[in-house]
């Protein structure tokens, strides 16, 4: 068995804190996979929001929870057409403090036929770090994967990676998943809440 690839870790990390009940957000819904592993996390008494400002990202996301939905006990699913950046105001007040878990998959849609040049902006996505990190309860997670090899991507895992090293160990513990012969594979960032 081979190591696991960044996303599998970024599972592996969150389904060991995230617990049934809970409050998660997936910051970048994509194609859906993040936001439908949280809702199988959370059960049918937690709740998720998934943020995406594409329109066609949250229709292939629809369609990837309606084909799980079947017998599943999913967590109520509430899908934004919205920047990650606007989380803060997004988010019900409520939720501040009680969040066990918020996944990042930086980058661009991966899905056929889609515009690879929208991707995911550095000054957006440090404002949703900082307002997932404001949302996480005790010991709750927030997972970023980096992805260095396309335009734009390796100075967002920069500010991303410094901004995570700056947090104080109080606050938080900041870990790195990464293979380090290749400088533009994707990484994993993993930050506890203390």
């Amino acid at each position: 068995m081979g190591f696991l690839s960044v996303l599998s870790c970024a599972h592996q990390w969150i389904s060991s804190r995230l617990q049934p009940g809970e409050l998660a957000i997936d910051a970048t819904v994509g194609t859906g996979a993040d936001t439908l592993f949280l809702a199988q996390q959370v059960g049918h008494r937690g709740q998720v929001i998934g943020f995406d400002i594409q329109s066609e990202a949250l229709t292939l996301a629809q369609a990837r929870i309606r084909k799980h939905s079947e017998g599943n006990k999913l967590g109520s699913i509430s899908l934004l057409e919205l920047s990650h950046a606007r989380m803060d105001e997004a988010v019900p007040e409520t939720w501040a403090g009680q969040v066990g878990a918020v996944m990042f998959n930086l980058g661009y849609l991966p899905a056929e036929g889609a515009d690879a040049s929208i991707i995911t902006e550095t000054s957006s996505t440090i404002a949703a770090l900082e307002a997932a990190l404001s949302l996480l309860r005790t010991r709750g997670i927030i997972t970023a994967v980096l992805y260095p090899g396309h335009d734009g991507g390796a100075q967002e895992a920069e500010a991303v990676s410094a901004w995570a090293a700056a947090l104080p160990v109080e606050q938080a513990q900041v870990v790195m998943y990464r293979q380090l012969q290749r400088a533009s594979s994707p990484y994993l960032i993993g930050i506890e809440k203390k």
